[in-house]
């Protein structure tokens, strides 16, 4: 199977790929999340239970070769899931991740975070998880135009993506989200747009970022 999107994952747990079972990622998840293993995953590496789906990316994989990206592409081409894509950025691996920050955020539209280790990794998905829980205890009976809006906008995982431009912190990180709604719609933007936003001077370090 490409992904797990008949998997149904319980409220608040997460259910990891076998292969990841005795992992440090999985041990410091343990105790955290309520963790589940499956065999039947597919290409995703942990899925969540709002239908977002973490695709982790090790420095072993990056420094194999290209496999790593077609997985991605063939994840993005085949699910409806919402994709995250934890990529561990080490001394090793910094000379390849500019291409994948290239391939993930500009080609496949998907979020991307860099972590320093897989100790960072399971850190960040613990974050995820309790955003998730969060996001659907309060979309219960909501509007459901005011949820999308709320929760693209709050989500922790695309405003930390939107910061790692460089002269962008969390309050212009912010505004552009509120301008322009996702992180595909900010790659696509023309100069004179963003500095309506941002200004001149951190408008020009965006586009050419």
């Amino acid at each position: 199977p490409v992904t797990a999107a008949s998997i149904v994952v319980p409220y608040g747990h997460v259910i990891g790929n076998e292969k990841w079972r005795g992992s440090e990622v999985a041990q410091r998840l343990q105790g955290k999340v309520r963790l589940i293993f499956e065999d039947c995953l597919g290409l995703v590496d942990f899925h969540l239970s709002n239908r977002t789906c973490i695709l982790l990316i090790s420095e072993a994989d990056m420094v194999a070769g290209d496999e790593f990206k077609r997985r991605l592409v063939r994840f993005r081409n085949a699910s409806s899931l919402r994709g995250i894509v934890i990529v561990e950025k080490t001394q090793i691996s910094d000379q390849y991740y500019l291409g994948v920050q290239k391939l993930v955020v500009l080609e496949l539209g998907m979020v991307l975070l860099p972590v320093v280790n897989q100790g960072e990794a399971s850190q960040l998905i613990i974050q995820l998880v309790s955003f998730c829980v969060r996001e659907q205890s309060r979309d219960r009976g909501a509007n459901p135009f005011l949820r999308r809006q709320r929760a693209q906008l709050a989500e922790p995982a695309v405003l930390q993506t939107v910061q790692q431009i460089p002269g962008v912190g969390k309050t212009k990180a912010l505004l552009l989200l509120q301008q322009f709604g996702s992180i595909h719609r900010l790659c696509n933007v023309s100069l004179n747009e963003l500095e309506e936003v941002v200004g001149q001077t951190v408008a020009q370090q965006i586009y050419t970022f």
